[in-house]
């Protein structure tokens, strides 16, 4: 048997990570322009332009498929449930903070179920999601079409936007409703199953790579430096608002 297709070994993914940091040097970048137009120096509409549309979806994609593929990688390297459970509740514990500085920020737009919420939302109905790659994939392009396609004014009621079957969006500074987008972690988890299966294909992604390391560094982070890149680029944002543009 070939060494490159050997059982794989699972500890730390760096390319799972490289991914993850991708995605938020890209947020990073989106809510940087968010923070200008907010402050008046862009003048874009962000909720309308299909430009800024398309890039919200890509980076949110991308987060909520590493999330999904992490879950598939934790229960092959047999993660014990307690683990993955508590990785949850500090997400779940990030998104309650979120909650709290947007209602600071923007007592009229709170952010009740953004990405956060979200990730932790959808990490606890993975548990229930049957192994393997074609039940996710089917799960998951069954979510996507459903959450797209179907829409009733009995979830317009506020304690149901999370499912996002609601008539419209609700007035929030960050909305990652289940439907459509838990398609996308669904997808994900298939694909890190496909990718488990192929011991060939895993090995050659989990290769150490010297240009994957900073993505990694940040992917390993992404929970602090989420948390914490908004209040930085306001901090400095702002005053240099006040200064320059008085």
């Amino acid at each position: 048997m070939k060494a490159s297709d050997r059982r794989p070994a699972f500890g730390r993914l760096a390319f799972l990570d490289a991914l993850r940091g991708a995605a938020v040097l890209a947020m990073i970048a989106y809510h940087f322009g968010f923070d200008l137009n907010t402050l008046g120096w862009l003048h874009q509409d962000l909720n309308h332009d299909w430009r800024w549309l398309t890039a919200r979806a890509l980076i949110l994609g991308s987060f909520l498929f590493v999330a999904g593929a992490g879950v598939a990688f934790a229960e092959a390297r047999n993660t014990p449930l307690k683990t993955q459970l508590l990785r949850i509740a500090r997400i779940a514990a990030a998104a309650l903070l979120v909650t709290a500085g947007s209602w600071l920020a923007f007592p009229k737009s709170a952010i009740y179920f953004g990405t956060l919420h979200a990730i932790a939302a959808m990490g606890l109905a993975m548990l229930a999601v049957p192994r393997g790659v074609w039940p996710a994939c089917a799960l998951g392009v069954t979510a996507l079409v459903f959450g797209n396609l179907y829409s009733s004014n009995v979830f317009d009621q506020p304690a149901l936007a999370w499912l996002g079957l609601m008539t419209h969006k609700p007035v929030t500074e960050d909305y990652v409703p289940l439907l459509p987008w838990f398609g996308v972690c669904l997808i994900g988890y298939g694909a890190a199953h496909s990718v488990i299966r192929r011991p060939s294909m895993f090995n050659a992604l989990a290769r150490p790579a010297r240009k994957r390391q900073r993505l990694a560094w940040i992917g390993r982070h992404s929970l602090v430096i989420y948390l914490l890149h908004q209040p930085l680029l306001l901090g400095i944002l702002i005053p240099l608002t006040r200064l320059l543009r008085p």
